[in-house]
């Protein structure tokens, strides 16, 4: 479930590019303006804005947004503009390109669907001129290159259908190839959890609690470390409960001294449109706290308006 509150008879996307050219002229920039604008507006609206806005001042509305807004704001709004897809590719070429940190890149990879990977390679390929598996060959490596590129790749099953026996027996294949052994058959770990649907995977889960008495999710954390255990671990997280699983990366992106705005950003843009209200209810059944307040208490000044609405009520 989204978090976006649209108003009920939004203005018309000419008169949204209007008012946010009039919020730009002069010196400073309407800021409130903007924010009121952008962070009630969805995809689709964003998309006519975008539009109207080149064809009516023969300029890119991403270009007036780089001139006008500044810091952590700035990142925010011009990720928030374009659609999941176009997002999630700015996303993903940024963190294997541009800042070689791979971690963006593998959370958007493992946390989509088929479908969506689907679209976003066409996507990627048609932006930037690359397949994204070359991109993911030339800058990963080892068993993290293993399972992304595995992923990205295989067609899986995305209906709630699963097959009771063999989800059993793969529960049975992953504890040989993980605890019952020494090391770890890293192998058997990339085909099941690039090949299986996310219902299988959830099914398989419930089956390793049941014979071996803690999750696979335990299993995957003291079988396999750094990028190619976070890997594993957010398909399954996906698989099993997405809410929980973003509201956990939220949670560490602002304990402790500092935030990780990167990740803060990251994730509230992306899953505000598809499952924020989840996310949410998560976080503060976890952490006795409501997200808008954590959030509240680790942003300030504009930045801190701006993500506020895009997550809506405090609840």
């Amino acid at each position: 479930m989204p978090t976006l509150v649209v108003p009920p008879f939004p203005p018309s996307p000419r008169d949204d590019a209007m008012q946010l050219y009039r919020a730009f002229k002069g010196f400073g920039c309407d800021t409130n303006a903007v924010i009121n604008i952008l962070a009630h507006r969805d995809a689709t609206q964003r998309a006519y804005i975008q539009q109207e806005y080149r064809t009516t001042y023969s300029e890119e509305l991403s270009k007036s947004l780089v001139s006008k807004l500044s810091g952590k704001l700035e990142t925010a709004v011009l990720l928030w503009m374009p659609d999941h897809a176009g997002r999630d590719v700015e996303i993903i070429r940024k963190s294997l390109v541009v800042d070689r940190n791979l971690e963006a890149a593998t959370e958007v990879i493992c946390s989509r669907t088929p479908s969506q990977l689907q679209y976003l390679k066409q996507l990627y390929h048609s932006k930037f001129g690359v397949y994204l598996e070359h991109e993911v060959k030339s800058n990963t490596s080892g068993d993290l290159q293993k399972i992304l590129l595995a992923y990205v790749s295989t067609p899986r099953h995305e209906g709630p259908e699963v097959n009771r026996e063999i989800a059993e027996k793969d529960a049975k294949v992953l504890y040989k190839a993980g605890e019952k052994k020494l090391g770890t058959d890293e192998k058997t770990f990339v085909q099941i959890f690039s090949e299986r649907s996310a219902a299988h995977l959830a099914a398989i889960s419930s089956y390793y609690h049941d014979m071996y008495g803690h999750s696979l999710k335990k299993a995957v954390r003291n079988e396999a470390s750094g990028n190619f255990g976070n890997a594993l671990l957010t398909i399954i997280q996906c698989a099993t409960n997405p809410g929980k699983y973003f509201a956990k990366v939220l949670y560490k992106a602002m304990k402790g001294l500092g935030t990780n705005d990167d990740t803060l950003i990251r994730v509230i843009i992306t899953r505000t449109e598809i499952d924020m209200e989840y996310i949410k209810a998560e976080y503060a059944k976890k952490y006795k706290k409501t997200l808008n307040d954590a959030v509240h208490s680790e942003t300030s000044g504009n930045y801190r308006t701006f993500l506020l609405a895009l997550l809506g009520p405090n609840h």
